[in-house]
């Protein structure tokens, strides 16, 4: 059913200041308190899913779980559940702490290989060692825009091997350095005090996220669905938690601070596609977690929309 007030007032806020409110209600008509039928197969056959959640200080972390085809599942439009028998357990990431006191989670449901996703937001309603149910509160599809496409090639889950090897830190080191400033994909979690935790995405070319020091991370925004979800979160509760993903090693990078929007920036270069709108992420706290998913992928393009001024100019070509 359509959510009567989809948008809170942070959301409403970014919108009317950005100017797009009409563009903003428009759209805010697929947000419901369900998912539509058809998206329930499309969530059956996803192996990745990115979660957002809530730790003890308040403190917003983006996560993935990865699993075999089919560990995610929707039997119903208003359930969600994840098979953890088949999934791949990262025991240093703090998503399983975190939601054993704050049971509300964000989700981003994405297929990289076709550059749909799907957000659905709920809280944990049954967890055991082998599955954990979601009750959906809200859930709405969004446009593939900047979604670099992606192939699974391997997956791992089942397959022993090495365990994950964590290192973390507060100011960022040239490692996980140079692993940002070749990124073209990130994932953002945000939350609102009564909406509860989001996960959302942001993509660009490799470059597209600045280091403006070991502390500070710029990002532009590109032109959107004009929901300003993210944003609008930002402007309520600064709090934000990044990952950072390497599709090819199993390695993530995770960051948790605050972010800030910076508007009518002077961008000769186009950066931001017209919007002349940054966020900076100030870094509290960084996870390296290595073999922290089970899938390797193959690159396969460039989403056509990428600004070309951010960062390389990367071609939109297939490798």
């Amino acid at each position: 059913m359509k959510i009567e007030k989809p948008y809170h007032e942070g959301e409403l806020q970014v919108q009317k200041r950005a100017g797009v409110r009409v563009e903003g209600e428009r759209n805010g008509s697929v947000i419901a308190d369900s998912i539509i039928k058809g998206a329930l197969p499309f969530i059956h056959q996803q192996s990745m899913v990115i979660l957002g959640s809530a730790d003890d200080d308040k403190n917003i972390w983006a996560s993935v779980l990865s699993g075999q085809a089919g560990f995610i599942e929707a039997p119903d439009e208003r359930t969600v559940t994840f098979d953890l028998s088949n999934a791949a357990i990262n025991d240093h990431d703090p998503f399983w702490e975190n939601t054993l006191a704050n049971p509300h989670i964000g989700m981003l449901v994405i297929d990289l290989g076709t550059r749909r996703r799907l957000r659905v937001n709920g809280h944990i309603r049954k967890r055991s060692t082998q599955q954990i149910e979601i009750e959906v509160l809200e859930a709405y599809p969004n446009c593939p825009k900047y979604i670099q496409r992606r192939h699974i090639t391997t997956n791992r889950v089942g397959h022993t091997g090495p365990p994950s090897q964590m290192l973390q830190g507060a100011a960022l080191k040239p490692v996980q350095q140079a692993i940002i400033q070749q990124a073209d994909t990130l994932f953002v979690a945000s939350a609102h005090p009564e909406r509860g935790v989001d996960a959302s995405h942001r993509g660009g070319n490799p470059g597209f996220v600045h280091i403006k020091d070991n502390q500070t991370l710029r990002i532009p925004d590109y032109p959107g669905n004009s929901m300003f979800n993210t944003l609008g979160n930002f402007v309520v509760n600064p709090r934000a938690g990044l990952v950072f993903v390497d599709f090819e090693s199993g390695m993530t990078l995770q960051l948790v601070g605050r972010a800030k929007i910076l508007w009518n920036v002077d961008d000769p270069t186009d950066e931001t596609g017209g919007t002349q709108r940054f966020w900076e992420f100030h870094i509290g706290r960084w996870l390296e977690i290595k073999k922290a998913h089970a899938l390797q992928w193959s690159f396969l393009d460039y989403s056509p929309f990428n600004p070309v001024a951010s960062g390389t100019d990367t071609p939109n070509v297939e490798k």
